[in-house]
């Protein structure tokens, strides 16, 4: 299986960069073809301008300027994200993909104000997270990243194709035993993947 695994944290030596390595590894090991997707090592520009907003329902033009990242989500049948969440969100790099990358005509099509999703060659999504905050607080503020993995994406995608969530909470009290301890349920999930 083809899988895009779209990474998204600044610093080679983070704690988010070795899960990303991990990712990438423990999928190669299970048999599958990673692309594996580093939107800052890659130098993707996650600002959209004023004249992607203006063709943003423009089909192809909409997609000229991003052309490499659609062909990759076109041609993946897996997804799996690998992200920091910061603020309760996703970094910019993450959220610009999303604008720019998921487009009309990409991730979904308008006809009389109908939208129809057309990922549907997608067959499973997973997404390996790190929040700074605690399970509790990620919750109380309704978890948005969660909630866009599991609900928002799901919705885009082949329909009942599986979707795992992995998240270590609480990173900002974390030890190297959790590290570590998070570390082997990812690889153990990547390779069952």
């Amino acid at each position: 299986m083809r899988v895009l695994v779209i990474h998204s944290h600044p610093v080679k030596e983070s704690f988010n960069k070795a899960l990303f390595r991990l990712v990438c590894d423990s999928l190669a090991r299970a048999g599958h073809e990673v692309d594996p997707c580093d939107l800052y090592a890659e130098g993707f520009d996650p600002v959209m301008s004023a004249h992607d907003r203006r063709v943003y329902h423009d089909y192809p033009e909409n997609t000229q300027l991003v052309q490499p990242y659609v062909d990759r989500l076109l041609a993946a049948e897996a997804l799996v994200f690998v992200t920091p969440v910061w603020n309760f969100g996703f970094p910019a790099m993450l959220k610009g993909y999303f604008d720019r990358v998921w487009t009309m005509g990409v991730s979904f099509d308008l006809t009389d104000g109908k939208l129809t999703p057309t990922l549907r060659h997608i067959q499973k999504v997973a997404s390996v997270m790190t929040y700074g905050g605690t399970r509790m607080r990620a919750f109380l503020v309704g978890n948005p990243p969660k909630k866009i993995i599991t609900r928002v994406i799901r919705a885009q995608v082949k329909l009942g194709a599986p979707v795992r969530f992995l998240a270590h909470y609480d990173m900002n009290n974390c030890t190297e035993e959790t590290r570590s301890a998070f570390m082997a349920k990812v690889r153990k999930e990547m390779e069952a993947f």
